[in-house]
């Protein structure tokens, strides 16, 4: 990517890791952020070639970019991430945690711990090891945003998606108590709730399984790029007095 515009100092650019970087949501909220004024990035995922394809999609804004694989159930991993943005920029101003996996499809009864356990590896997990690697940096710095990821799905009851209800409830939750917990030191936490919105996870339902889903939201599905507003106003200066919040961007399908 292009490097840093020569007028800009060090401490007049801000520094955005993101993990879950390769995905539609997390490729898009890349983009949008590396559009964005004086923003350097790095950006992690668990696939290499994911993160290749999100770099090769990134606008030419002026952004100096790094990237990372990272397995966020990993604390390891994630510190190593973060590490790297402090080595490369020496601060982080914003952690967007957005790595998640879904669950399979089953009732409760049917589904395996095995099944559980993962969603709890990396949804939650993930989230908690970001947060640790970052509130040190940003304690020191007295300022930063972390914005987690979380899901409508942890305000509402999907059927036959157990884990990922449970997990994503657990992330707002997470973002709250975070919240209060790190407000005297400068950092907010928040968390967007987004609704269902067509990615890749959907290449292989059936058409009518689309349009049942389609049905439950009244503005229709969305796609990534309706999300990533509220990634950047979380992320940026405008909610500077916002923290705590779960912010819910899902077509209306919380509405009814």
């Amino acid at each position: 990517m292009t490097p840093a515009d020569a007028n800009d100092t060090p401490d007049s650019r801000r520094v955005v890791v993101v993990t879950g970087a390769g995905g539609a949501l997390g490729a898009a909220i890349s983009a949008r952020l590396a559009g964005e004024p004086a923003t350097d990035l790095v950006l992690s995922d668990v696939s290499p070639g994911a993160l290749e394809a999100t770099v090769a999609g990134l606008p030419d804004a002026g952004a100096t970019v790094h990237t990372a694989a990272a397995d966020v159930s990993d604390e390891a991993q994630v510190q190593a991430v973060v590490d790297l943005a402090v080595e490369r920029f020496g601060r982080v101003d914003v952690l967007v945690s957005n790595a998640g996996v879904l669950s399979p499809n089953g009732r409760i009864h049917n589904l395996r711990t095995e099944d559980w356990e993962r969603a709890f590896r990396v949804n939650v997990l993930g989230a908690v090891n970001g947060i640790k690697a970052v509130v040190p940096v940003m304690r020191t710095q007295r300022s930063g945003s972390i914005v987690l990821t979380a899901s409508v799905s942890g305000l509402t009851a999907w059927s036959h998606a157990a884990p990922y209800c449970a997990t994503k409830a657990a992330v707002i939750q997470l973002a709250k108590v975070a919240a209060v917990e790190y407000a005297r030191d400068g950092i907010r936490v928040n968390c967007v709730c987004p609704g269902t919105f067509r990615s890749a996870i959907h290449d292989g339902l059936p058409p009518e399984a689309l349009d049942a889903i389609e049905a439950r939201h009244p503005l229709g599905l969305g796609t990534a790029s309706d999300l990533v507003g509220a990634y950047s106003y979380l992320a940026g200066e405008g909610s500077r007095w916002t923290t705590g919040s779960a912010l819910v961007v899902d077509g209306g399908y919380s509405a009814p």
